[in-house]
């Protein structure tokens, strides 16, 4: 359903809202690094990312990324928003054009009482919120995917 640049623009942000502070700022080759994801396209999400005031960077010889206290009370369902788009979550899993409530294909009942529970966890909790959670779930292992 995501992408792979939505799966790892998710990782590396929850990565900073667990690793991060302005005072304590993350590169991207250690963030690539860390999250075995290729450095170029990291790169690029990051930069997406700190355009539209999801992550934050300084540059320079102490810079790097980081979540202010601004950043980390976006959503995942922000980051999404900003890489893939959320029309995904309203479109047909199936791809069909023409499913709908009224003309629903297979399918359409199951998957859309998963995909509203999934997006309300998407916006409910903000990345300080669910990166503690996930933290906690997985005693410090929540980047190995």
């Amino acid at each position: 359903m995501l992408t792979n640049a939505a799966k790892y623009a998710i990782r590396s942000t929850l990565y900073l809202a667990t690793n991060s502070s302005e005072e304590n700022k993350v590169g991207v080759k250690k963030i690539a690094e860390e999250l075995d994801v290729p450095l170029a396209f990291l790169a690029k999400l990051l930069q997406q990312l700190t355009k539209n005031n999801i992550v934050s960077s300084t540059k320079g010889p102490h810079g790097g990324f980081y979540l202010s206290e601004f950043n980390g009370r976006k959503t995942v369902w922000d980051i999404i928003g900003c890489i893939d788009g959320v029309e995904k979550f309203s479109q047909c899993f199936l791809g069909l054009p023409d499913c709908s409530n009224e003309n629903p294909c297979s399918v359409h009942f199951l998957v859309t009482s998963f995909k509203n529970k999934m997006m309300k966890e998407f916006k409910d909790k903000d990345l300080f919120q669910m990166a503690k959670e996930m933290e906690g779930e997985n005693e410090g292992k929540m980047f190995d995917i």
